[in-house]
């Protein structure tokens, strides 16, 4: 084999590996931003509870004063 031959092939064979390097971290930024979105999710019924307790508090602050 030539080493024009050869290095086609290291290029193709490192081009294969990198793509399937880049699928693997596409995969991850997918499950990535899923995780975020259901931590949001979380965060925002956080904060709706927190609101609800805050109002509640000042509620029975103006009975008891």
């Amino acid at each position: 084999m030539s080493g024009d031959a050869l290095t086609i092939l290291a290029l193709a064979t490192e081009n294969a590996e990198l793509r399937l390097q880049l699928a693997e971290l596409q995969d991850q930024l997918v499950e990535a931003a899923v995780d975020a979105g259901e931590l949001h999710l979380q965060v925002e019924k956080l904060q709706a509870e927190r609101d609800a307790w805050r109002a509640e508090a000042e509620r029975l602050r103006r009975i008891v004063a």
